[in-house]
């Protein structure tokens, strides 16, 4: 490379943070704050209509027609009725109903204002009937998809800086309060966008603003309505003990044994898929009598409620916990291989967000291997919900936040522990993942081909 010639004038650099010192950023920074008002409030509404349906669907319709309760098998004949609808809505609205579960939380950008509808009605049907799915890919996609929809009708002009940010803070407001705390919101939108360096403070501000400000929204509203805010908390947690040699112990091989369990799930659902897209109406109605039908199995073997293998999970939690004690190992593993099952066959064609089944699955695992000695009960919790979470996401500082905020100050006794469990947690599955090759695909195995 040639020599600079003496005396010629060295360009200044670049300056990263120029477009935040403009006027015009400041404009769009109180836009955004603007927006994330009547977004929240419709993220909240969404959330709201998820908990009535599946209340409707689960509870008050066995009573109306003249069943004194639920019958066990009450969700294949419901899950088969809207493994249909999905179908047909996947099928023929635009949009195809959003993101696909069984490939992760992955950053699309904001949907367009015509695959709304299809968006939002996949994900009613799919989580308000039982579906083992959470509302955060569809809260994400609703809340960009309709902040970039009302800046558009705002200022016309924009450009695609200015749509990545609005979308990008429709969507930190969507979930601000899902996760228990408008940070764990934020850090998941971060990891999942892979924003970083002077990119990430253009867009992070606007965002922990919209966040802040959906936070509020939905507290107030669920003050109001008394409905409460629909957010991710435990009840009582058990005290931890400090961590010790056995707890390192533990954490390793549940970090390692989640991997696994994480690329079985992953797989399965994949191929699943590839299976259902072929005749995507018929194959989701079977799919959901498939889920049904688990958590029949399940309710009949253990004596316990089949809802614990449907849905998300996530006001389970806090239940599973505090209530240990009236479980058996026996009864752990069974709703762990009925919960997983039920959770690849949501994830191949039903609509929703990987999240909370994820933190569920690795909660009851965790739980089931405090049985064993050396392991506490809430660090077993903890380490299992930290590394199910990486090994299904792959966002390694999510799920320790997921893991350990979700404790409040027990979290910080055991997130030793749970930073050793993600971090193999995290190798371990890259390792088992396939390599990408040329034009995004996976490698395949050795000895097998494409």
């Amino acid at each position: 490379m040639p020599a600079t010639p003496p005396g010629t004038p060295v360009a200044a650099p670049e300056d990263p943070y120029a477009a935040v010192r403009t006027r015009s950023y400041a404009g769009l920074l109180l836009m955004a704050a603007v927006l994330g008002v009547p977004v929240s409030a419709v993220a909240f509404g969404f959330l709201a209509l998820v908990s009535e349906l599946q209340s409707l669907t689960y509870t008050e319709l066995p009573r109306a027609l003249g069943f004194e309760g639920t019958p066990s098998w009450w969700p294949v004949p419901l899950l088969g009725v809207a493994g249909l609808l999905v179908g047909l809505t996947v099928r023929r609205l635009p949009g195809g109903g959003g993101h696909r579960p069984a490939d992760g939380l992955v950053s699309t950008g904001a949907p367009a204002p015509v695959d709304l509808p299809g968006i939002v009605l996949a994900a009613l049907l799919s989580l308000g009937v039982g579906a083992v799915l959470g509302p955060e890919a569809p809260l994400i996609a609703l809340g960009g998809g309709l902040a970039v929809w009302a800046a558009g009708r705002v200022k016309r002009d924009l450009t695609p800086q200015a749509r990545s940010l609005f979308g990008a803070s429709g969507s930190f407001a969507a979930v601000s309060a899902l996760l228990g705390s408008p940070l764990l919101g934020a850090f998941l939108l971060m990891e999942v966008s892979g924003l970083a360096g002077p990119m990430l403070g253009v867009v992070l501000v606007p965002g922990l603003l919209s966040a802040g400000i959906g936070a509020l929204i939905f507290t107030g509203l669920g003050s109001w309505t008394g409905l409460g805010t629909y957010s991710l908390t435990l009840g009582e947690v058990p005290p931890a003990a400090a961590p010790d040699v056995a707890g390192f112990g533990w954490a390793l091989a549940l970090g390692a044994a989640a991997a696994f369990a994480g690329a079985g799930i992953r797989r399965l659902s994949v191929a699943l898929q590839e299976r259902v897209e072929r005749r995507t109406v018929v194959a989701t109605a079977v799919m959901g009598l498939v889920v049904g039908g688990l958590a029949l199995v399940y309710a009949e073997t253990s004596g316990k409620d089949g809802s614990e293998v449907l849905y998300s999970g996530e006001h389970e939690l806090g239940h599973l916990l505090s209530g240990s004690a009236g479980y058996s190992v026996g009864a752990l593993l069974l709703l762990i291989v009925c919960k997983s099952l039920a959770y690849c066959a949501s994830l191949s064609c039903f609509r929703g967000g990987p999240v909370f089944p994820a933190m569920f699955v690795g909660a009851v695992g965790g739980i089931a291997l405090s049985h064993l000695p050396g392991l506490d009960l809430t660090a077993g919790f903890a380490t299992g919900v930290g590394a199910m979470c990486v090994a299904m996401l792959r966002l390694p500082m999510t799920s320790v936040l997921l893991a350990t905020l979700l404790l409040g100050k027990e979290g910080l006794t055991v997130m030793p522990l749970v930073i050793v469990s993600v971090v193999v947690a995290y190798v371990v599955t890259l390792r088992l993942t396939p390599a990408p090759v040329d034009g995004g695909r996976e490698r395949p195995e050795k000895g097998k081909s494409l």
